[in-house]
């Protein structure tokens, strides 16, 4: 049987905000570095020596505009981001900004921190308590005029709508216009690239999909990179032009979110992007005339009609559904174009919220997910048998 392998390490550290922010926001805003255009080079490697060695081996590029760097807890995003900015130093490699050198291990190069000219937006966003809001965005603007300084603040408050917060500070505002306010800050300097290191993640949708506008809005004048670290899959989706996946300090996946979300390859990737059920999966037989091949799961006698790829008969692989992809129903259903209708009893059912997530056992166990409508409409209950349908085309393959 053939089978593909992948070799994985496990990651630690992160870096404490409160610690850098000084040197990150009081960016040398005489640099050479000039916003809009060169694209991010990074070859890295970083070695902590700890009980479990983590390493963060990564090789990529950055083009101006949103990367997603999407990943596990521990798999390598903010230490990454910290390469970046000059906070950790890469054991060796290469990290550059158009023609601008950052860090060359084998030159020696390693431009200090307030040089890179880098906007860091961290979780905790740290914040100067003690500063209003303007006093926050001047800090980093000590280099210019008087009359410069206040233009450009009073344009980055315009552009993050809080105009009117100016004179307050940051413990008298809310948390959706502390978010606004670290961002100006970042971006008040006019940086050449920056760097989110999840700063939204505690906001309501609604709140975050205003302030990630105005973000765009500034970048289609300004067009540097951004590089965007978060754990949620509809972040990807909205806001991502192409997307890092990183796990245990290895690039494991990218492209557009299209090719790495909607379509995963690997097992990590398919868990990341909400496949709650992944087997070890035959290929039975392949049938060339329709597109589609059998494959028997977990040497069960379950079998799926999937999508046709290219592998031979006997091969192992492995085959992702979402929960949400399969439909339920109480009596056999007839006449559906969907190829897989799966007999089973459900083994429990637990409420997620508005979602029910019940797991049935079809000769493997599945989960699938519903309406806390259709739960009662059904009456379901443990037990209880069912019939689960599976469409073709929502059976993804990936590599064993």
């Amino acid at each position: 049987m053939s089978r593909v392998k992948f070799k994985h390490v496990r990651s630690i550290g992160t870096v404490n905000s409160s610690e850098v922010t000084r040197n990150l926001v009081a960016a040398d805003t005489g640099n050479t570095t000039s916003p809009g255009g060169p694209g991010l080079s990074a070859r890295i490697q970083k070695v902590y020596k700890s009980e479990q060695d983590f390493v963060l081996d990564v090789d990529f590029s950055a083009a101006s505009g949103f990367t997603i760097l999407f990943g596990p807890s521990g798999s390598g995003k903010t230490t990454l981001l910290d390469c970046i900015a000059g906070l950790t130093k890469p054991a060796c490699g290469t990290i550059t900004l158009g023609q601008q050198v950052f860090f060359d291990a084998q030159t020696g190069a390693d431009l200090p921190v307030p040089k890179r000219n880098v906007g860091y937006v961290f979780q905790d966003l740290a914040l100067f308590p003690h500063l209003t809001v303007e006093g926050n965005l001047a800090y980093g603007l000590d280099r210019l005029s008087a009359s410069d300084r206040e233009l450009r603040i009073a344009s980055i408050l315009q552009t993050f709508r809080i105009l009117d917060l100016r004179r307050r500070r940051p413990r008298e505002i809310s948390g959706g216009e502390r978010q606004r306010v670290a961002l100006a800050r970042a971006l008040v300097t006019d940086p050449c690239i920056l760097l989110l290191d999840e700063p939204l993640a505690a906001l309501d949708t609604v709140t975050k999909s205003r302030i990630l506008d105005d973000l765009r809005t500034w970048n289609e004048a300004h067009r540097i990179p951004i590089l965007c670290v978060t754990h949620s899959r509809e972040e990807v989706v909205a806001l991502g032009e192409r997307v890092i996946v990183l796990d245990r300090g290895r690039i494991v996946a990218q492209g557009t979110p299209h090719e790495v979300i909607g379509a995963p390859r690997q097992e990590t990737v398919a868990q990341l992007a909400g496949f709650e059920n992944i087997f070890d999966a035959i290929v039975e037989s392949a049938h060339q005339e329709r597109g589609t091949m059998t494959c028997r799961l977990n040497r069960s006698e379950v079998l799926l009609e999937t999508p046709l790829v290219r592998a031979e008969v006997d091969s192992s692989l492995r085959i992702g559904i979402r929960a949400g992809d399969i439909l339920l129903a109480t009596v056999r259903p007839e006449g559906l174009s969907a190829r897989n209708l799966l007999p089973g009893k459900i083994v429990a059912l637990a409420r997620r919220d508005v979602i029910i997530a019940a797991r049935v056992d079809v000769g493997v166990e599945m989960e699938v997910h519903l309406t806390l409508a259709a739960r009662d409409a059904l009456g379901l209950a443990p037990g209880r048998e069912v019939w689960l349908v599976v469409k073709t085309h929502s059976c993804h393959l990936m590599a064993a």
